[in-house]
Protein backbone atom coordinates (compact mmCIF):
# COMPACT_ATOMS: atom_id res chain seq x y z
CA UNK A 1 0.00 0.00 0.00
CA UNK A 2 0.96 3.64 -0.29
CA UNK A 3 2.91 5.19 2.55
CA UNK A 4 0.82 7.61 4.60
CA UNK A 5 2.51 10.18 6.79
CA UNK A 6 1.65 13.48 8.38
CA UNK A 7 3.28 16.83 7.64
CA UNK A 8 3.20 19.45 10.38
CA UNK A 9 4.09 23.13 10.30
CA UNK A 10 4.37 23.05 14.09
CA UNK A 11 2.51 26.32 14.46
CA UNK A 12 1.82 27.79 17.87
CA UNK A 13 -0.40 30.60 19.12
CA UNK A 14 -2.37 31.57 22.19
CA UNK A 15 -5.66 31.58 20.24
CA UNK A 16 -8.68 30.09 22.03
CA UNK A 17 -8.73 26.33 21.65
CA UNK A 18 -5.05 26.04 20.68
CA UNK A 19 -3.28 23.05 22.24
CA UNK A 20 0.11 24.47 21.24
CA UNK A 21 0.26 27.90 22.82
CA UNK A 22 4.04 28.36 22.78
CA UNK A 23 7.18 26.87 21.27
CA UNK A 24 7.71 24.43 24.12
CA UNK A 25 4.24 22.96 23.84
CA UNK A 26 4.64 22.70 20.06
CA UNK A 27 7.94 20.83 20.22
CA UNK A 28 6.70 18.37 22.83
CA UNK A 29 3.40 17.87 21.03
CA UNK A 30 5.24 17.18 17.75
CA UNK A 31 7.09 14.33 19.43
CA UNK A 32 3.74 13.03 20.71
CA UNK A 33 2.33 13.32 17.17
CA UNK A 34 5.08 11.00 15.90
CA UNK A 35 4.30 8.48 18.62
CA UNK A 36 0.57 8.68 17.89
CA UNK A 37 1.19 8.23 14.16
CA UNK A 38 3.25 5.10 14.72
CA UNK A 39 0.71 3.63 17.14
CA UNK A 40 -2.12 4.31 14.68
CA UNK A 41 -0.38 2.50 11.83
CA UNK A 42 0.83 5.50 9.86
CA UNK A 43 4.15 5.33 8.01
CA UNK A 44 5.79 8.72 8.48
CA UNK A 45 6.16 11.84 10.60
CA UNK A 46 7.37 14.84 8.62
CA UNK A 47 7.91 18.43 9.76
CA UNK A 48 8.07 21.75 7.95
CA UNK A 49 11.02 24.08 8.54
CA UNK A 50 10.29 27.83 8.58
CA UNK A 51 12.48 30.63 9.94
CA UNK A 52 11.33 33.88 11.59
CA UNK A 53 7.82 32.49 12.10
CA UNK A 54 5.93 30.80 14.93
CA UNK A 55 6.64 27.42 13.34
CA UNK A 56 9.24 24.69 13.71
CA UNK A 57 12.64 25.89 12.55
CA UNK A 58 15.42 23.64 13.94
CA UNK A 59 14.69 20.12 12.71
CA UNK A 60 17.54 17.89 13.81
CA UNK A 61 17.19 17.97 17.61
CA UNK A 62 13.47 17.39 17.13
CA UNK A 63 13.97 14.56 14.63
CA UNK A 64 16.39 12.86 17.03
CA UNK A 65 13.84 13.14 19.85
CA UNK A 66 11.10 11.76 17.59
CA UNK A 67 13.44 8.91 16.64
CA UNK A 68 14.10 8.05 20.28
CA UNK A 69 10.36 7.69 20.95
CA UNK A 70 9.53 5.63 17.84
CA UNK A 71 10.92 2.53 16.18
CA UNK A 72 9.31 2.08 12.77
CA UNK A 73 8.03 5.18 10.99
CA UNK A 74 9.99 7.38 8.61
CA UNK A 75 10.99 10.79 9.94
CA UNK A 76 11.28 13.57 7.42
CA UNK A 77 11.49 17.26 6.59
CA UNK A 78 9.42 19.06 4.03
CA UNK A 79 11.54 21.08 3.36
CA UNK A 80 14.82 22.57 4.64
CA UNK A 81 15.70 25.88 2.98
CA UNK A 82 19.34 25.20 2.12
CA UNK A 83 20.21 28.86 1.79
CA UNK A 84 20.12 29.02 5.61
CA UNK A 85 22.45 26.06 6.06
CA UNK A 86 26.13 25.34 6.47
CA UNK A 87 26.15 22.12 4.41
CA UNK A 88 28.98 20.48 6.34
CA UNK A 89 27.58 21.16 9.79
CA UNK A 90 24.19 20.05 8.53
CA UNK A 91 25.81 16.82 7.31
CA UNK A 92 27.05 16.12 10.84
CA UNK A 93 23.65 16.92 12.37
CA UNK A 94 21.75 14.84 9.83
CA UNK A 95 24.02 11.82 10.21
CA UNK A 96 23.77 11.97 13.99
CA UNK A 97 19.95 12.13 13.91
CA UNK A 98 19.85 9.32 11.35
CA UNK A 99 22.00 7.11 13.57
CA UNK A 100 19.59 7.73 16.45
CA UNK A 101 16.74 6.68 14.16
CA UNK A 102 18.64 3.61 12.86
CA UNK A 103 18.32 4.83 9.30
CA UNK A 104 14.78 6.21 9.12
CA UNK A 105 15.42 9.84 8.09
CA UNK A 106 13.98 11.13 4.80
CA UNK A 107 15.34 14.66 4.32
CA UNK A 108 13.54 17.08 2.03
CA UNK A 109 15.55 20.12 0.89
CA UNK A 110 14.98 23.02 -1.50
CA UNK A 111 15.78 26.66 -2.20
CA UNK A 112 12.97 27.71 0.13
CA UNK A 113 9.65 29.50 -0.18
CA UNK A 114 8.45 33.07 0.47
CA UNK A 115 9.20 34.13 4.03
CA UNK A 116 8.74 37.16 6.31
CA UNK A 117 12.42 38.16 6.49
CA UNK A 118 13.66 40.54 3.80
CA UNK A 119 16.88 38.52 3.50
CA UNK A 120 16.85 35.72 6.03
CA UNK A 121 19.90 33.81 4.76
CA UNK A 122 22.02 36.97 4.94
CA UNK A 123 20.97 37.49 8.55
CA UNK A 124 22.22 33.95 9.25
CA UNK A 125 25.57 34.87 7.72
CA UNK A 126 24.94 33.61 4.19
CA UNK A 127 24.37 36.60 1.88
CA UNK A 128 23.65 35.75 -1.73
CA UNK A 129 26.86 36.11 -3.77
CA UNK A 130 26.76 38.82 -6.40
CA UNK A 131 25.56 37.50 -9.73
CA UNK A 132 24.13 34.29 -8.31
CA UNK A 133 20.46 33.34 -8.18
CA UNK A 134 18.94 31.89 -4.98
CA UNK A 135 18.24 28.59 -6.72
CA UNK A 136 21.89 28.38 -7.80
CA UNK A 137 23.12 29.11 -4.30
CA UNK A 138 20.84 26.43 -2.86
CA UNK A 139 21.93 23.93 -5.53
CA UNK A 140 25.59 24.38 -4.61
CA UNK A 141 24.85 23.89 -0.91
CA UNK A 142 22.78 20.78 -1.63
CA UNK A 143 25.58 19.33 -3.78
CA UNK A 144 28.16 19.85 -1.01
CA UNK A 145 25.80 18.40 1.60
CA UNK A 146 25.18 15.29 -0.52
CA UNK A 147 28.90 14.90 -1.11
CA UNK A 148 29.58 15.11 2.62
CA UNK A 149 26.94 12.56 3.69
CA UNK A 150 28.14 10.14 1.00
CA UNK A 151 31.51 9.87 2.75
CA UNK A 152 33.66 11.70 0.22
CA UNK A 153 36.74 13.50 1.45
CA UNK A 154 36.12 17.16 2.23
CA UNK A 155 39.01 18.78 4.14
CA UNK A 156 42.72 18.76 3.43
CA UNK A 157 44.51 16.82 6.18
CA UNK A 158 46.79 18.53 8.65
CA UNK A 159 49.96 17.26 10.23
CA UNK A 160 48.09 15.19 12.83
CA UNK A 161 45.58 13.59 10.49
CA UNK A 162 45.44 9.80 10.26
CA UNK A 163 44.70 9.32 6.58
CA UNK A 164 46.58 7.85 3.66
CA UNK A 165 48.62 10.16 1.48
CA UNK A 166 46.48 12.02 -1.03
CA UNK A 167 43.24 11.48 0.87
CA UNK A 168 40.97 14.16 2.31
CA UNK A 169 39.16 14.04 5.63
CA UNK A 170 35.46 13.06 5.48
CA UNK A 171 32.73 14.48 7.66
CA UNK A 172 31.96 12.37 10.71
CA UNK A 173 29.85 10.65 11.79
CA UNK A 174 28.67 8.89 8.69
CA UNK A 175 25.27 7.19 8.51
CA UNK A 176 25.18 4.54 5.78
CA UNK A 177 22.33 4.97 3.32
CA UNK A 178 21.43 8.53 4.25
CA UNK A 179 22.69 9.84 0.92
CA UNK A 180 20.01 7.73 -0.80
CA UNK A 181 17.22 9.33 1.24
CA UNK A 182 17.40 12.96 0.11
CA UNK A 183 14.29 14.58 -1.40
CA UNK A 184 13.80 17.87 -3.21
CA UNK A 185 10.68 20.03 -3.09
CA UNK A 186 9.97 20.89 -6.72
CA UNK A 187 7.38 23.42 -7.81
CA UNK A 188 7.22 22.99 -11.59
CA UNK A 189 8.03 20.56 -14.36
CA UNK A 190 11.51 21.91 -15.06
CA UNK A 191 12.57 21.56 -11.44
CA UNK A 192 11.04 18.08 -11.29
CA UNK A 193 13.19 17.07 -14.27
CA UNK A 194 16.32 18.44 -12.55
CA UNK A 195 15.50 16.46 -9.43
CA UNK A 196 15.22 13.27 -11.46
CA UNK A 197 18.47 13.89 -13.31
CA UNK A 198 20.27 14.51 -10.00
CA UNK A 199 18.95 11.33 -8.43
CA UNK A 200 16.96 12.78 -5.53
CA UNK A 201 13.44 11.80 -4.56
CA UNK A 202 10.60 14.18 -5.44
CA UNK A 203 8.35 16.09 -3.06
CA UNK A 204 5.33 18.03 -4.31
CA UNK A 205 3.11 20.05 -2.00
CA UNK A 206 -0.45 21.36 -2.03
CA UNK A 207 0.84 24.14 -4.30
CA UNK A 208 2.60 24.01 -7.67
CA UNK A 209 3.96 26.95 -9.61
CA UNK A 210 2.07 26.10 -12.77
CA UNK A 211 -1.46 27.17 -13.60
CA UNK A 212 -3.18 25.62 -16.60
CA UNK A 213 -6.70 25.63 -15.23
CA UNK A 214 -6.48 21.88 -14.72
CA UNK A 215 -6.84 20.24 -11.29
CA UNK A 216 -3.76 20.23 -9.06
CA UNK A 217 -3.48 16.46 -9.35
CA UNK A 218 -3.39 16.59 -13.15
CA UNK A 219 -0.62 19.20 -13.20
CA UNK A 220 1.37 17.30 -10.57
CA UNK A 221 0.96 13.99 -12.39
CA UNK A 222 2.73 15.46 -15.44
CA UNK A 223 5.54 16.68 -13.20
CA UNK A 224 5.85 13.21 -11.67
CA UNK A 225 6.02 11.58 -15.10
CA UNK A 226 8.71 14.03 -16.24
CA UNK A 227 10.66 13.37 -13.04
CA UNK A 228 10.63 9.61 -13.51
CA UNK A 229 11.64 9.92 -17.16
CA UNK A 230 14.60 12.09 -16.15
CA UNK A 231 15.62 9.60 -13.43
CA UNK A 232 15.56 6.71 -15.90
CA UNK A 233 17.43 8.70 -18.54
CA UNK A 234 20.19 9.50 -16.04
CA UNK A 235 20.59 5.80 -15.23
CA UNK A 236 20.32 6.11 -11.46
CA UNK A 237 20.20 2.99 -9.33
CA UNK A 238 17.35 2.33 -6.95
CA UNK A 239 13.71 3.29 -7.11
CA UNK A 240 12.68 6.94 -7.41
CA UNK A 241 10.16 7.90 -4.73
CA UNK A 242 7.48 10.58 -4.96
CA UNK A 243 5.44 12.23 -2.22
CA UNK A 244 2.48 14.55 -2.60
CA UNK A 245 0.93 16.56 0.21
CA UNK A 246 -2.80 16.86 0.69
CA UNK A 247 -5.09 18.56 3.19
CA UNK A 248 -7.29 15.66 4.35
CA UNK A 249 -9.81 16.16 7.15
CA UNK A 250 -12.02 13.15 7.81
CA UNK A 251 -15.19 13.70 9.81
CA UNK A 252 -15.70 10.74 12.13
CA UNK A 253 -16.98 12.03 15.48
CA UNK A 254 -18.55 15.07 17.14
CA UNK A 255 -15.20 16.86 17.55
CA UNK A 256 -14.21 16.49 13.91
CA UNK A 257 -17.69 17.62 12.89
CA UNK A 258 -17.27 20.80 14.95
CA UNK A 259 -13.85 21.48 13.51
CA UNK A 260 -14.41 20.64 9.84
CA UNK A 261 -18.16 20.65 9.25
CA UNK A 262 -18.07 24.28 8.11
CA UNK A 263 -15.64 23.40 5.32
CA UNK A 264 -17.97 20.64 4.17
CA UNK A 265 -20.90 23.05 4.20
CA UNK A 266 -18.98 25.55 2.05
CA UNK A 267 -18.06 22.74 -0.33
CA UNK A 268 -21.73 22.09 -0.98
CA UNK A 269 -21.93 25.66 -2.26
CA UNK A 270 -18.83 25.37 -4.44
CA UNK A 271 -16.48 26.92 -1.88
CA UNK A 272 -13.86 24.16 -1.68
CA UNK A 273 -12.10 23.69 -5.01
CA UNK A 274 -8.57 23.95 -6.41
CA UNK A 275 -7.66 27.60 -6.89
CA UNK A 276 -5.43 29.67 -9.16
CA UNK A 277 -3.47 32.39 -7.38
CA UNK A 278 -0.14 34.14 -7.02
CA UNK A 279 2.74 33.47 -4.62
CA UNK A 280 6.17 35.07 -4.75
CA UNK A 281 5.19 36.85 -8.00
CA UNK A 282 4.45 33.51 -9.67
CA UNK A 283 1.12 32.05 -10.74
CA UNK A 284 0.28 28.74 -9.15
CA UNK A 285 -2.36 26.11 -8.48
CA UNK A 286 -3.48 25.65 -4.88
CA UNK A 287 -5.09 22.38 -3.81
CA UNK A 288 -8.50 21.88 -2.21
CA UNK A 289 -9.26 20.34 1.17
CA UNK A 290 -10.49 16.75 1.18
CA UNK A 291 -13.17 16.76 3.87
CA UNK A 292 -16.07 14.53 4.90
CA UNK A 293 -16.73 10.91 5.68
CA UNK A 294 -13.84 8.52 4.91
CA UNK A 295 -15.64 6.85 1.97
CA UNK A 296 -16.26 10.26 0.37
CA UNK A 297 -12.61 11.19 0.77
CA UNK A 298 -11.46 7.87 -0.68
CA UNK A 299 -13.63 8.35 -3.78
CA UNK A 300 -12.13 11.81 -4.35
CA UNK A 301 -8.53 10.69 -3.78
CA UNK A 302 -8.97 7.82 -6.25
CA UNK A 303 -9.69 10.49 -8.89
CA UNK A 304 -6.59 12.52 -7.91
CA UNK A 305 -4.03 11.61 -10.56
CA UNK A 306 -1.01 12.70 -8.52
CA UNK A 307 -2.10 10.84 -5.39
CA UNK A 308 -2.46 7.69 -7.44
CA UNK A 309 0.91 8.21 -9.14
CA UNK A 310 2.82 8.85 -5.89
CA UNK A 311 4.07 6.22 -3.46
CA UNK A 312 3.77 8.52 -0.42
CA UNK A 313 0.94 10.79 0.71
CA UNK A 314 1.71 13.41 3.36
CA UNK A 315 -1.37 14.69 5.16
CA UNK A 316 -1.03 18.26 6.39
CA UNK A 317 -2.02 18.08 10.04
CA UNK A 318 -3.78 20.83 12.03
CA UNK A 319 -1.19 20.55 14.79
CA UNK A 320 -2.83 23.17 17.04
CA UNK A 321 -5.62 20.67 17.70
CA UNK A 322 -3.09 18.58 19.61
CA UNK A 323 -1.72 15.05 19.48
CA UNK A 324 -4.73 13.44 21.15
CA UNK A 325 -7.24 14.61 18.52
CA UNK A 326 -4.81 14.13 15.62
CA UNK A 327 -4.04 10.63 16.86
CA UNK A 328 -7.69 9.69 16.36
CA UNK A 329 -7.50 11.17 12.86
CA UNK A 330 -4.40 9.06 12.17
CA UNK A 331 -6.36 5.95 13.11
CA UNK A 332 -9.03 6.79 10.53
CA UNK A 333 -6.44 7.55 7.87
CA UNK A 334 -4.56 4.30 8.49
CA UNK A 335 -7.63 2.09 8.87
CA UNK A 336 -10.20 3.51 6.45
CA UNK A 337 -8.41 5.61 3.82
CA UNK A 338 -4.89 4.27 3.22
CA UNK A 339 -5.92 0.64 2.41
CA UNK A 340 -8.64 1.79 0.02
CA UNK A 341 -6.12 3.56 -2.23
CA UNK A 342 -4.27 0.35 -3.09
CA UNK A 343 -0.67 0.22 -4.26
Amino acid sequence: MKNFGFLSFGHWSAAPGSRTRDAGETVRDTIDLAVAAEEAGMDGAWIRVHHYEQNLSSPFPLLAAMAARTSRIELGTGVINMRYENPLYMAELAATADLVSTGRLQLGVSRGSPEPAADGPASFGYPLPVGKLPVEDAAERIALFRKAISGEGIAEPGANAHVLAGQKLPITPQSPGLSQRIWYGAGNTDSAKRVGSLGMHLMSSTLVLEATGEPLGTVQARQIAAYREAWDAAGHDGKPRVSVSRSIMPIFDDASERYFGGILARESMGGNEDQIGYIDNAKGTFGKTYVGAPDKIVAELLRDEAVMAADTVLVTVPNQLGAEFNGRTFEVLARDIKPALGE
